[in-house]
């Protein structure tokens, strides 16, 4: 039988190892800086094959290092042992650069009518693992508790909302302006404040950031947290009765910041994503749900509504995604409507709570669908 290549086959100066102990970690690859981490391959097997097989199912040393022991250990040639060390060092990494997990469980800026924080651990389940997709894209994206969540190496966030996708834009450059802005804000809040702020943000007179500031702090202190306006587009939601509304976080949104580095916005309707997607790209569709009766409509996150013809419109985009060879998973409410839109693909369910309604006493338990085509 041939003897297997391993890495004392190579000469001493190109090993791994000795790359690292002669001219430092940053001159090597990061197929190498992983065979240098796991050592000796298994069974004599060498460790740059182990590593190859690594690759060729993560696709990266960003999707490896976020991959559970228990998927890393169905590699060949890696058991628990090596599994645990990509684990080990990967949350070495990153407590070295000064983030503690506390502060990598980012939440939502906004508060958004049908937001997904409170469902993840149920959605947890439904999501793809992050190796088998490329691209994620959320064209509805909302308070964004998806994204947040999952918090993809490559993202393209939109929505039809402009005003949330400046603000998106607003926190990923310029955080720290948008910060000062709102602790004034924080601090003149009242009744009084609250009107002139919202009379300020429908004429249009404030500047981005202040702009950006204003949306926040209207979306904090409003009337139960709702982002709605009139057919005139502008905002008319009532002050709340808030003892300490939650105004400015600033960890968080400096937390949010790096987390959109390198994510790319855009202001514009879902159809579009149909020319930005490619093949084994991941899509998460949270549209405005279909009304459970004929009275609760509330489907106005901006001026449009969100009826039928939209929800059938939103449904020949997820086939035509399907068709595409990407991952599509939407959600939306229990309705026959619906499940009659979708029928030709997976469909589960999920316990949701109602937290904005303008009536306390139907804020209660509801079950929602999640529609996968995987």
């Amino acid at each position: 039988m041939a003897k297997s290549f391993t890495i004392k086959d190579l000469p001493l100066e190109l090993r791994p190892r000795e790359k690292i102990i002669r001219k430092g970690t940053h001159n090597i690859s990061d197929k190498e800086l992983l065979m240098a981490l796991l050592g000796k391959g298994a069974r004599g097997e060498s460790i740059a094959v182990t590593v190859e097989r690594l690759w060729a199912k993560f696709r990266g040393l960003e999707n490896i290092s976020k991959a559970s022991v228990p998927e890393l250990t169905k590699i060949r040639g890696i058991g628990s042992a090596k599994a645990v060390q990509i684990r080990a060092a990967s949350e070495l990494a990153r407590r070295l650069n000064g983030n503690s997990a506390k502060e990598y469980e980012l939440k939502p800026f906004v508060k958004w009518a049908g937001g997904k924080n409170q469902l993840l651990s149920q959605y947890a389940r439904f999501f793809p693992p992050r190796y088998t997709y490329n691209t994620y894209f959320e064209p509805m994206v909302g308070g964004g508790a998806v994204f947040f969540y999952l918090r993809p190496e490559s993202a393209i966030l939109s929505d039809l909302n402009r005003d949330l996708i400046n603000t998106y834009i607003v926190i990923k450059n310029n955080v720290e302006n948008l910060i000062k802005v709102l602790n004034e804000y924080k601090n003149n809040h009242d009744q009084k404040f609250y009107y002139q702020v919202r009379d300020d943000y429908n004429s249009d007179v404030l500047n981005k950031i202040e702009r950006t500031a204003a949306f926040i702090y209207l979306n904090k202190t409003g009337f139960n947290g709702l982002y709605r306006v009139n057919s005139k587009g502008e905002f008319n939601v009532p002050s709340g009765k808030y003892k300490n509304p939650g105004i400015l976080d600033e960890q968080n949104l400096r937390s949010t910041s790096k987390a959109l580095k390198h994510v790319k916005l855009y202001a514009e309707s879902f159809e579009k994503i149909i020319d930005r997607v490619k093949k084994d790209d991941f899509i998460y569709f949270d549209p405005p749900y279909y009304p459970l009766t004929k009275t609760a409509k509330f489907t106005t996150y901006t001026s449009e509504d969100f009826l039928e013809k939209e929800q059938a419109k939103l449904a020949d985009i997820f086939r035509a995604l399907d068709e595409k060879g990407c991952k599509v998973m939407l959600s939306n409410s229990n309705t026959k409507f619906i499940k009659d839109l979708y029928k030709k693909y997976r469909i589960e369910t999920v316990s949701a709570s109602r937290f904005i309604n303008c009536d306390g006493s139907k804020r209660g338990k509801i079950s929602e669908l999640v529609i996968m085509n995987y």
